[in-house]
Order: structure tokens, then sequence, then C-alpha cells
């Protein structure tokens, strides 16, 4: 079937419709526009509005609604019903305002919140433990602050609920100032309960940190675990030793035309083809393809390179550093082999990098 004309509207576009429809919001709480400037902007929220609703469409009769479409088709779903709802139900004035869930429309494509969604599903344990604490520090400093300050100020902590507003407040570390214990047991405990939300904010900021930095090495190490086994040159390793070499590889992607290495650079590193091909600058120019690889010579004699290679084509490449050769080769002494065996194999032919 073929796609509607507005099944798919780009990232950019998304990003620039958004942009207008909130601006326009913001203008349209203005007092002093009115009449002929007020009618153009709620027209213009109206096109607007029209584009994503052909754009909801489109998106559910072409596309399947997958697993993982599903983030990307509520955004659509809650941009035309949202302000639908307010045009029929809201009063005028605050009609337009519901427009502002257009906010979440430049993030329907975006991998950011999928990551966030794997990082919190992962750490849940951890963050629901950190939030545990959270509540009972915040209950407890709240129940302290009631008792000791209840007498001194009952109109700031005569219940619960009030004090529990200065807990926040003073575990966030934001001291507004409107609620302040005035014994010297109150400021006691407001010093307490300022570094113990000082503590677990920590917690939090770190467990998600650590979250966002493994679920990223896990992507990277499953792309390049891809690259790797696309190499010919390791496809019949085992399991284990496949590791290493991913461990080991670097990506990197070179444009067509830019230079590889030059003749009598330092050989420090060699690299894998993965996809495209470079040419070995040679008296007889060589092409190599993919699964092809270049520079093992220099790399385990130390060598200066012997020929300059440029890419022919925007080239994907896995680098091998001699700081990861010789990890390599104490770690997997096989593939080291594989590698020095190919490099004799070739020596006395053409040299390459």
């Amino acid at each position: 079937m073929p796609a509607m004309p507005f099944s798919k509207i780009s990232a950019s576009l998304n990003v620039l419709l958004a942009v207008m429809g909130l601006l326009a919001v913001a203008a349209l709480t203005t007092p002093k526009i009115a009449g002929d400037v007020r009618f153009a902007l709620e027209m213009l929220l109206a096109g607007i509005w029209a584009i994503y609703g052909l754009q909801l469409i489109g998106t559910l009769i072409i596309r399947q609604a997958t697993r993982d479409r599903m983030p990307a088709i509520a955004i659509d779903v809650l941009a035309v019903a949202v302000p639908l709802a307010a045009f029929l139900f809201a009063g005028h004035r605050d009609q337009s305002l519901y427009c502002a869930i257009w906010l979440l429309k430049p993030l329907r494509e975006s991998t950011f919140f999928r990551l966030m969604a794997r990082v919190i599903s992962n750490e849940r344990r951890n963050l629901a433990g950190v939030t545990s604490v959270f509540g009972i520090i915040l209950f407890c400093a709240s129940l302290a602050a009631y008792l000791i300050e209840r007498d001194i100020q009952p109109d700031r902590f005569g219940s619960m609920p009030q004090a529990m507003w200065w807990a926040v407040t003073t575990l966030s570390t934001t001291g507004y100032g409107d609620e302040i214990p005035q014994s010297f047991a109150g400021r006691v405990l407001g010093g307490l309960v300022m570094m113990c939300g000082i503590g677990i904010f920590a917690l939090w900021a770190g467990i998600l940190a650590t979250g966002f930095y493994e679920e990223v090495r896990r992507q990277d190490f499953v792309r390049n675990w891809q690259l790797v086994a696309a190499v010919p040159l390791f496809q019949k390793l085992e399991p284990a030793a496949l590791v290493e070499v991913v461990r080991s590889l670097r990506p990197r992607v070179v444009p067509a035309g830019a230079v590889i290495c030059r003749k009598g650079d330092r050989g420090d590193q060699m690299y894998f083809i993965v996809e495209g091909s470079v040419i070995v600058q040679t008296p007889s120019p060589i092409e190599l393809g993919s699964g092809s690889f270049f520079g093992e010579m220099a790399l385990i004699s130390g060598a200066p390179r012997s020929a300059t290679v440029s890419a022919a084509t925007e080239v994907s490449l896995l680098s091998l550093y001699s700081v990861d050769f010789q990890m390599l080769s104490s770690r997997s002494p096989e593939i080291a082999e594989i590698i020095r065996k190919t490099a004799r194999e070739r020596r006395g032919a053409t040299p390459e990098g």
C-alpha cells in the first residue's frame, strides 16, 4: 500500500510545528493580543492540529501497531485528542492551553525515552529502595518537626501536612524560607534532614547514571558483536573468543576519499573492513572490500606503514590497536595466531599499509 501523504512527517517538521504551536499558545495568553492577530493564531493552531490529525490517520492505517511503535502512536493520539477534548469541554479562554501537549511531538521518534524506560526497568528495585528511604525520612522528619515546633509555630507546624511541606523543601535543599524552625532542636533537625536529602538525591543520580552507562555499553557491545560477526576472519571463532574480539575492536566510519593511513606513518593499529571498500595505493593499486583487513604487518612488526590506504567509498571499519592486540594475544592466542599467519602468507605480496 503506498504511503499516505501525512503518514510520515520528519522529525524536523514535527519540531517546527510543535515550536510554532507552542509559541502561538504563549502569545494567546497575552491580554493585548486580540482581533485579527488572535484569530490568525487560533487558525494556526487549528491548522497544526489538522496536520497532526492526518498524521495520526496515516499512522494507524499504514503502520503496523507493534510494541515498539506504541509510544509514538500514543503521542499522536494525545496530540489530537487532548486539544479536541479542550475545544469541546473547556472554556474558550483556556482551550489553546491544552495544545501544550504538543511538547511531546518532537520526542515521538526519540530513542531517549526507550533508553530511559529500559534503564528504569533495569534499575527499578534500586530506585524503589531509595524512594522508600526517601518516604520514610520524609515522614519521620515531618513527625519530628510537628512535635518540636507545633507549640512554637502553630500556624506553620500545627499539623503533619504543614510540617511535611517543610520536610519536602528541606530534603530537596530548596529551602523556600516560608517555614523555618525557631527552636534549637528544630534547626538541628533541619540540618540533619538536609544532609539526608543530599545523600538520597546523590543515590538517585548515581543509580540512573550507572544504569545509563550499562545500557549504552550493552548496546555498543551488541552493535560491535554484529559488526565483528560479519568479518569472515572471525566467523569460525567460539563465542568466548568472539567476546574477546568484540571488547578489543573499535568501530569507525570513514567517508569516501578520506585517507585511513599514510605510508611512513607509525603502524599502531590494523583495520577490518565491515562495509565499503578501500584502495591500497601501491604501484599497482589494490582494492579491498568487505571482509578484508589491512595494516597487520605494520602492527605486528612495528615497522612504518608500507603503503597509503584511502577509502574508495564510505567504509565501516573495525580497528585493533597494538595495545589491544597484545592483550588479545595473551587472552586468546588462537586469534592472534590467525592474524600472524595471514600476515606471513601475505608477506612478499603487494604491501598493504
